[in-house]
């Protein structure tokens, strides 16, 4: 599922005038912005996914195209967040009824004074979530996110998140962390907690580090499209060339108008809704 700047409202007035508050860094240029999704999307096309269109809503801010922190899928149906931004709380409840209509069920909404984001939700393995905790998910959340999925047999772990740029920055687990494969993981070390690190070394991940002068360009921010294929920002040019170093297939997109101007990268984009196996 993804959420193009047009039914964001990246083209309406009263939505754009919120981009000082909502942490952009200028206002959008949705032209610009539309056209670099368009990319996206026919990216994840060409890895053969199956693309869908949130629909449009009035509830919906300038956040809304970046739809994985609003919900998290799991084998047992949809979790609503509740996103510890204020203006992302209407999305969770969009996201659910968009996948009911898809015979998708859902299994829990996190409620106050909980707060959770997806984007600071990384699966280690079927059965381990990891979950920072941070500005924007909260120990409350992490307790009700355990107290849904440990009965389904799912290990919920939590990591600290830093201080970073403040409580007003975007600072996810997701933008220190993105796993590549089952055992490689693309990392900003020197922003993890020592207890992350070893905990990612202790289950035997290989750990690959970003070139670090393009932390702010979200270089760190890689979407895994199976087969040891990636989709990364095309302005990080340095960290792509190290993951093909390493055997990775990197494909790329233009990201400075709709990743690096509102802080969301590929993987924040897109909300996966059903995986399926390869025979």
């Amino acid at each position: 599922m993804v959420c193009s700047p047009a039914t964001a409202g990246w083209n309406r007035p009263e939505r754009v005038a919120a981009w000082r508050e909502l942490g952009f860094h200028h206002a959008p240029d949705f032209a610009l912005a539309q056209s670099q999704h368009e990319v996206l999307y026919r990216e994840l096309e060409n890895a053969a996914a199956e693309v869908l269109e949130l629909p449009p809503a009035h509830e919906l801010s300038l956040d809304a195209v970046y739809t994985h922190d609003a919900s998290l899928t799991t084998d047992f149906g949809l979790i609503v967040m509740r996103p510890g931004k204020a203006n992302r709380v209407p999305e969770g409840q969009h996201h659910a009824g968009f996948a009911s209509d898809l015979g998708i069920p859902t299994l829990a909404t996190i409620t106050a004074p909980g707060t959770t984001e997806a984007g600071d939700i990384v699966w280690l393995d079927p059965t381990t979530l990891l979950i920072g905790r941070g500005y924007r998910t909260n120990s409350e959340g992490i307790a009700q996110m355990r107290e849904v999925l440990q009965p389904k047999g799912v290990d919920v772990l939590s990591a600290p998140l830093p201080y970073g740029p403040g409580p007003c920055a975007c600072l996810h687990l997701m933008s220190l962390i993105s796993l590549l494969d089952e055992r490689t993981a693309l990392v900003d070390l020197p922003w993890l907690a020592v207890e992350t690190v070893e905990l990612l070394k202790g289950r035997g991940f290989r750990l690959i580090e970003i070139d670090y002068s393009e932390r702010d360009t979200l270089a760190c921010n890689v979407l895994s499209l199976g087969e040891n294929r990636l989709l990364a920002i095309e302005e990080n040019r340095s960290t792509n060339d190290r993951l093909r170093r390493a055997g990775f297939d990197v494909r790329t997109f233009p990201g400075s108008e709709i990743c690096i101007n509102g802080s969301g990268g590929p993987t924040c984009l897109t909300r996966p809704l059903l995986r399926h196996s390869v025979a």
